[in-house]
């Protein structure tokens, strides 16, 4: 057969294949995410803080991980560390920790952004009834945060699940691989393969990460009101 066209999506196990990949890129970016927010909030409210030193040592870290690309920490972790200490990490756990240094500091920004732009007058009523610092956070800034937070970090979870695409260079078998090794398989008999097959990889990632977008557009509107 000359041409199969978009019958390459549905020979053998191709389309399992790719949908697997998917789960493995999903996977990747839900773990990521979690532990971001984990560990993302507090370090945020440290940002905030009074002590300069460590504001200092915090925005070095958010700097360092915005200056150098995501593509850089993955080779680092997958490369590097194992020259440094013969230790190898799978491709699937590097992608793990280096996309949640990433989301870590992405999300430490966003909490420190939503915590400094609260008036200063609701930190200065919580002292004024006698709640501690810890209490100030839990029930004044945190809440009234977390209005101006969700929307931003509904991108953020968008972004990352783009952004896992990169893991494909460390060897990852996510969907975007497994759509390049059926392409491979393909392109002799098809040269219309990699249209079909990256086509169909674009309306994966469409379906994934449009619905949250289109949230994230509605809940800013609807607080704004």
């Amino acid at each position: 057969m000359q041409d199969l066209g978009i019958r390459v999506l549905i020979e053998g196990n191709n389309l399992y294949r790719l949908m697997g990949g998917l789960l493995v890129t999903v996977k990747i970016a839900l773990i990521s995410v979690i532990i971001s927010i984990i560990f993302g909030i507090p370090f945020g409210i440290v940002m905030t803080s009074k002590n300069k030193l460590l504001r200092l040592v915090c925005r070095a870290y958010l700097e360092a991980v915005r200056i150098i690309p995501v593509m850089v920490w993955l080779f680092i972790f997958y490369f590097g560390v194992p020259k440094l200490t013969g230790i190898h990490l799978a491709g699937d756990v590097v992608s793990v920790i280096v996309f949640s240094i990433w989301g870590t500091a992405e999300m430490g920004d966003l909490v420190r952004g939503a915590v400094t732009s609260l008036p200063k007058h609701q930190k200065e009523s919580g002292k004024a009834i006698g709640l501690t610092n810890v209490q100030i956070y839990r029930y004044i800034i945190i809440p009234q945060s977390v209005r101006r937070l969700l929307p931003a970090t509904i991108n953020l979870v968008t972004r990352m699940i783009k952004t896992t695409s990169l893991v494909v260079l460390i060897g990852v078998v996510e969907v975007l691989k497994v759509g390049q090794q059926v392409i491979e398989s393909f392109v002799l008999q098809s040269p219309s393969a990699s249209f079909w097959v990256y086509g169909f990889i674009f309306f994966l990632y469409f379906i994934i990460c449009y619905p949250i977008s289109i949230f994230s557009k509605k809940l800013e509107l609807r607080w704004k009101e």
